[in-house]
């Protein structure tokens, strides 16, 4: 008689949603208050989950952002830049004690907003962004040992526009070294996830944080390109696509003003005849079906050693099978909802493609709520580097197995990709670790696991997925200049 592929049962286990209060609508948060668009017009964040229109968001326009700008020019020029070091460490201590505070209500909401497993949003995401603003924090009067000179400076008023996929986390990672450097915000959240950032705003005022310092201008992608365009912005921050990162380059190359871009990749997990097979496809599963695959480094193409393919196909495809899908916010969820309905139509038609193109699909036997957005875990086997599925970013939770035979034809593959975000190499040899990851052509490398990550340590990426890193102290410098006026040195190493 065959096995169950999932002999155990869970009660439902829902988080409480009584933790949260939503508002029925929002306005923008520009100097210190939240303000009405000037527009009057709102757009509805949804659940993804179950399509419920959770409150109605701002569309923010030109001249909100004007007001916007203006806010943090006036907060940097009075107030924040005159602040030393040690009085904006408090700020980002304050306000990281008070996200922790409500770190339990930042969950709830991020999962309701976003469509991720609570499980994620209050074991990894909210605890990460929280761990960002403590360790900026410690940096902010020791800026210069960052490595900008003895005298760095800040640039000044910095936009930054996050994405959906993580959203408070992403904003900890841009907010936290901007504010820790001196410089102030003005920020555009994702329009579908846009709840977090406003709750942040509450926080900011909780904690007593100067009117202006921070600025979130809610709206679509016309809101976006309008901060792009707006000359009173001194650096620009941004997480998303490479198409849009591409478009804003080319907005922004003959300005000279510096922008920082962590874009899409196609990440490659290479997994090596030597490797702890179980271990493994643990780190293979928490690669690509972690946030639903809505992660730009997220491990997209296994490459096996061809000896080892079919035995660890089979254990991965048992590993899926007991992979819960389903509603957000019961705790023993693994596979929470596709962001968007758009997001849901782009992993549709990739997929497709990759049937059409000769790729074998497999998916687990598993029941789908009948409302949201919702979509398999999903294996292809027989892909070729020449596959859709293999080159594009599909952001979902789709992963492409390729084969070697040899460590160099591995490396060969795994960097035939326009992109060079991240990699992960499996295998007991550390030598061999090592080599790979001389030869790997992608910005953070894991060895023998995937998706760690530290606000003490960098992250970014080459070619296609972007330039500059976030994160560590290398994440301070593309928001620090070098003083044209240094500080005069006198006696015995005394400064004045």
């Amino acid at each position: 008689m065959k096995e169950s592929s999932n002999p155990f049962t869970y009660a439902p286990a829902p988080e409480s949603r009584e933790l949260v209060s939503i508002e029925s609508s929002y306005d923008l948060f520009i100097d210190g208050k939240f303000i009405a668009p000037k527009s009057k017009k709102r757009f509805p964040s949804i659940n993804p989950a179950t399509e419920e229109v959770l409150s109605k968001i701002s569309l923010g326009g030109k001249e909100d952002l004007d007001l916007a700008v203006k806010s943090a020019r006036r907060a940097y020029e009075k107030v924040w830049s005159k602040l030393p070091g040690k009085e904006r460490g408090k700020y980002l201590y304050r306000i990281a004690r008070l996200m922790q505070e409500r770190a339990r209500e930042f969950a709830v909401l991020e999962t309701l907003d976003n469509g991720k497993p609570i499980r994620e949003t209050r074991d990894t995401d909210i605890p990460l962004a929280i761990q960002h603003f403590f360790y900026h924090a410690g940096w902010a009067d020791k800026l210069e040992y960052a490595g900008h000179g003895s005298n760095p400076r800040a640039h000044g008023v910095v936009g930054q526009i996050i994405p959906w996929n993580f959203p408070l986390l992403m904003l900890a990672w841009k907010v936290a070294p901007a504010l820790a450097t001196g410089n102030t915000v003005v920020l555009k959240p994702a329009e579908t996830t846009s709840l977090t950032a406003l709750l942040f705003a509450q926080v900011c005022l909780d904690a007593g944080l100067p009117a202006g310092v921070i600025n979130i201008v809610t709206g679509d992608g016309t809101t976006g390109a309008s901060l792009i365009a707006h000359k009173g912005i001194d650096k620009f921050a941004f997480t998303g696509s490479t198409e849009v990162g591409k478009a804003i380059n080319r907005a922004l190359a003959a300005t000279g003003r510096p922008v920082t871009l962590e874009l899409g990749g196609k990440g490659a997990n290479i997994v090596f005849e030597d490797a702890a097979i179980d271990q493994a496809v643990e780190g293979i599963v928490q690669g690509i079906f972690f946030n639903q695959g809505h992660v730009c480094c997220a491990g997209s193409r296994l490459l096996l050693q061809e000896n080892i393919h079919d035995h660890f196909i089979e254990k991965l495809e048992r590993r899926i099978e007991k992979i819960r899908v389903g509603d957000p916010m019961d705790k023993n969820t693994d596979l929470g909802a596709i962001n968007s309905k758009e997001q849901l139509q782009k992993i549709v038609e990739l997929t497709q493609s990759g049937e059409v193109e000769g790729a074998k699909a497999w998916q687990p036997d598993c029941a789908l709520p009948s409302r949201g957005f919702w979509f398999r875990p999903t294996i292809f086997t027989n892909v070729t580097g020449a596959h859709r599925i293999a080159r594009e970013e599909i952001f979902g939770p789709v992963l492409s197995v390729l084969t070697f035979r040899t460590p160099q034809e591995a490396i060969e593959k795994a960097n035939n990709t326009p992109y060079g975000l991240a990699a992960g190499v499996w295998s007991e040899k550390g030598s061999r670790i090592l080599w790979a990851s001389r030869e790997l052509k992608a910005g953070v490398i894991w060895a023998n696991t995937y998706n760690k990550f530290d606000a003490a340590s960098p992250f970014g990426g080459y070619k296609e997925s972007g330039w500059g890193r976030e994160g560590g102290r290398h994440g301070l410098l593309p928001y620090l200049t070098q003083s044209q006026t240094p500080r005069v040195r006198s006696g015995k190493g005394a400064r004045k």
